[in-house]
């Protein structure tokens, strides 16, 4: 399975290095096409079996996945050159570029399309992945949620739903951070040093990511279960409530849709 990753930035080479440190796909049968070279470069230091070009048209003549990532705006001038075939598997990281417009811009309307959202934890093989996918078949679509389970969380959502989703993802993670620098201006006022107040912050955060995702549970469950009555914790509760805690976040994502 040959994969050709078109654009080499932030969220390309996080996608090669996950891809790399994966089962599925192995670093000789990945190719990373950028324009320049600094970046592709860094990559090949860190994973010599890796091959790298300049040329996207080369590196997608003989993939079996090509992986556009690069910015909405530059879809069509990416697209257009390579001649995709319908046997090849196309994904698109572009937000916003929809399947009709990646048909027209790939011209093979038939080929089997896939819209990927990830967000920035896929850096760290952490990423909540949002797919769609378009003329794809049972199997190609077990292999893109395999190969992007490598690198954290996938789900298969429809393409009317990605808007919303994203908000929740992508945009979420940044209002996830933001909470953290929050409680960390808190701990720093009272006493504690910054990097260890990130830590305790970021710990507690996994933690309850874990009690989500690996138990039968629910966030008010686990909530009722650390506020007991009289208690401090919800004296905080109600004082993030006061101040419109939860309205916040739903204006925010709502927001971002």
């Amino acid at each position: 399975m040959k994969v050709a990753i078109i654009g080499a930035g932030n969220m390309g080479s996080a996608i090669a290095r996950g891809l790399a440190q994966g089962y599925l796909i192995q670093g000789h049968e990945i190719v990373v096409s950028n324009p320049s070279n600094g970046k592709l470069e860094k990559l090949k230091a860190d994973f010599p079996n890796i091959k790298t070009t300049n040329d996207n048209i080369d590196a997608a003549a003989n993939a079996d996945i090509v992986i556009v990532a690069v910015k909405p705006w530059l879809i069509e001038e990416i697209l257009n050159p390579l001649r995709l075939k319908r046997t090849q598997i196309l994904v698109s990281l572009a937000a916003g570029i929809c399947f009709d417009d990646l048909a027209h811009f790939c011209g093979e309307p038939e080929m089997p399309i896939f819209r990927v959202i990830p967000n920035t934890a896929i850096a760290e093989r952490a990423s909540m992945t949002l797919i769609s996918a378009r003329n794809a078949s049972d199997k190609q679509k077990k292999l893109l949620t395999d190969i992007f389970n490598e690198m954290g969380l996938t789900m298969i959502i429809p393409e009317s739903k990605i808007a919303a989703a994203t908000a929740l993802t992508s945009c979420g993670i940044a209002y996830v951070l933001k909470y953290v620098q929050a409680a960390m201006q808190a701990g720093i006022e009272m006493g504690i040093a910054p990097k260890d107040a990130m830590k305790m912050v970021a710990q507690s955060l996994e933690g309850a990511a874990e009690l989500l995702l690996n138990k039968e549970t629910h966030p008010s469950v686990e909530i009722d279960k650390v506020t007991t009555p009289g208690g401090i914790t919800i004296k905080g509760i109600n004082e993030l409530e006061h101040a419109g805690f939860t309205s916040a976040v739903i204006k925010a994502i709502k927001a971002s849709k």
